[in-house]
Parts: structure tokens; sequence; C-alpha cells
């Protein structure tokens, strides 16, 4: 009975001060101090990765400059904390960062009791497992016995859990917080099998001694939707963030590019004009800047700062990098994928 109670004033107090620190008003806060604290993975490729001279690259980094790009128009103005699952949520919580954009999975319990908001689906994923070829496995349902290397504190443990009791296998788990050790456990053979999201998978294998040496079993084991995290209680910050998000799909939908975004203010298509901030005929601004407290050509300084969502995805993670991975569903909704913005209007 302690331990509930226990429990549930700790939660209580984590919520609070989630809500203190959201009734500060973030955007004015990041405002003020003149750039946005974004936390990050420790380091996966494609999606939040540091350089020999900690320069940041990867889908997940370049989200957050698109939202330093619609405050400041200056894609620099962010700030990188490296963070390790179990780190993530109290960083955000306790106000160390103002947005974590750090392949984290949108979950129900999330949602309701962590005090926290996922402004969007970034990246579409699931969760798989990694094998080395000399196992000669081709399918999950033969890991049964099998020792299993991931990362503690995330919804992979469980799912790993419900994966193997629902087919009745048995396994062992050796559960690591620190990502790179987890790749290093696996790479030295300390556990059979490497299980965390399937973008994830393709990412770790680039850091292995013998990439080629290992294979992505084709069984997909849940949904893992990932994307960026605000605290509960600051609409306005919300708003800035999740539309963001949404400009960059919209924005690729119209083909507005990086290399054409100037030369499309001068289109004729309303859809494109109230996108890009365009004054209407009457010399009257658009509004929908304003409307979030930003300038009124807050997306043509997103576009301009790291392109439309599919170049995103294509400089990071597509077919063209080293991971080699297709949009399939995280294609546009008109292109067969779930990729879907509200309209800018």
């Amino acid at each position: 009975m302690k331990s509930k109670v226990f429990a549930w004033v700790f939660g209580a107090a984590i919520s609070a001060v989630a809500a203190t620190a959201a009734q500060a008003g973030t955007l004015d806060d990041v405002k003020q101090k003149g750039f946005v604290q974004c936390g990050v993975s420790q380091g996966l490729p494609g999606f939040s990765n540091p350089d020999s001279n900690n320069n940041w690259t990867g889908m997940d980094v370049d989200f957050c400059r698109a939202v330093a790009a619609a405050i400041f128009n200056d894609p620099s103005k962010v700030k990188f904390t490296p963070l390790s699952a179990k780190e993530r949520f109290t960083a955000l919580q306790s106000g160390e960062i103002d947005l974590l954009s750090r392949n984290t999975t949108w979950t129900m319990s999330r949602d309701t009791s962590l005090g926290l908001k996922f402004a969007g689906v970034m990246y579409y994923d699931g969760q798989g497992f990694m094998v080395r070829k000399s196992l000669g496995v081709d399918s999950a349902l033969k890991l049964d016995g099998a020792t299993v290397c991931t990362n503690t504190g995330t919804t992979t443990e469980l799912n790993l859990a419900d994966f193997f009791k629902a087919n009745n296998m048995k396994y062992q788990v050796v559960a690591i917080e620190n990502s790179d050790e987890v790749v290093k456990a696996y790479d030295e053979g300390r556990c059979d099998i490497f299980t965390t999201d399937q973008s994830g998978l393709y990412a770790e294998r680039l850091k292995m001694k013998n990439p080629d040496d290992n294979i992505i079993l084709p069984e997909i084991i849940s949904k893992e939707p990932l994307g960026p995290v605000v605290r509960q209680g600051d609409d306005a910050w919300f708003n800035v963030v999740k539309w963001t998000y949404y400009a960059l799909l919209n924005a690729e939908e119209l083909g507005i590019t990086q290399a054409n975004v100037e030369e499309m203010k001068a289109s004729t298509n309303p859809e494109i004009k109230r996108v890009l901030g365009v004054k209407n005929e009457d010399g009257s601004a658009a509004g929908f800047g304003t409307g979030i407290g930003l300038d009124e050509e807050w997306i043509v300084y997103v576009i301009k700062a790291v392109g439309n969502y599919g170049e995103i995805f294509e400089r990071n993670v597509g077919t063209n990098t080293p991971l080699k991975i297709a949009r399939g569903v995280n294609a546009l909704w008109k292109n067969g994928g779930l990729q879907y913005a509200p309209p800018i209007r």
C-alpha cells in the first residue's frame, strides 16, 4: 500500500513540475534565451548522431533545427542534449530541455501519466530483431532459448516479453542503458539477438565490426510511432512544434523544396500562398504565422533551412544513404503511406 501511495505522490509531483514549467511559456523562454534546447539520442546514425567535432546530423536533429528556424529564421539556434532512454522523460519534465526529438514511441501511458504530449509521428516504425548470419536463423519464431540484448527503460523490453510469451518461447535478456554499450555487447557475442526499432537496427548495424555479418529478420512485432515530445500544459509551444511538423509534410505535398521555396512564393496556387505566408491581394497578412507567435514567413524559414519532410528523410535515412531505408509507410498519404497533415488555412 505504501508503495502505491508513494507512486501516486511521485507521479503527481512530476506532473506538477511539468505543469509549472509549461505555464512559464516555453516559446517566450526560448525567444528570450535565444535558442531551442533539444533532447536527442546518444548517437543513432540517420536520426541523431554526432561526429568527432560534435556536429549533429539526422532526422531528429533536422526537426530540432526546423523548430529553431521557425522561431529565429536561423537553424543554428539550437543546442543538443544527448539523453539515454532512461533519462529522456525526466529531462523534459524538469525543463532541462524544451523539446525531445529522440526516437521515442508514442504510447497511451506516456500521453496520460507522464505529463507529456506528442506533436506527431516523424517516423512510423516497428520493433525487429537482428542476428548473426552464422546463427542460421531466418525467422524470429526460431529464437527459442536465445539471449537478447536491448536497451533498458524502453517499450522494447515489454514488446520482447509479449512476443516470446505469445509464441511459447523462452529467452534471457541483457538490458543495458547506454545504446552504444548494447551494440558492443551484441557485437562481442554476449547475446544471440539484438532487438530495437527496425530503423535503429539498420543504424546500429553500421557501428559493428563487420556489419554485413548480421541480418535483420523479417518479423515486425510492434507498432512504434516515433515523434517529437513536449510538456503538457503549454498549448502555444505545442502548436509551434506540431505545426512545424505539419509544415514539413504540407510542403512536400505541394512540391515546395529547399531549392524552389523562393520561386514558389510567386505561385498563383492559393494553398501554396497560404503555406508560404504570402500576403493577400488586399495587402493584408495571411495570419498563419502571427496566430502561433511567429513571423508570417516562418514556413519559408523552415524549408530554406532543412527542406521538406521528404528531403529530410532521403538525406538522412533514404535509399542513397548507408541505411538505405525505403519510404514505405513513411511515404505521403497520396503515395500510399501514412504521412498526412491537416491543411494550413
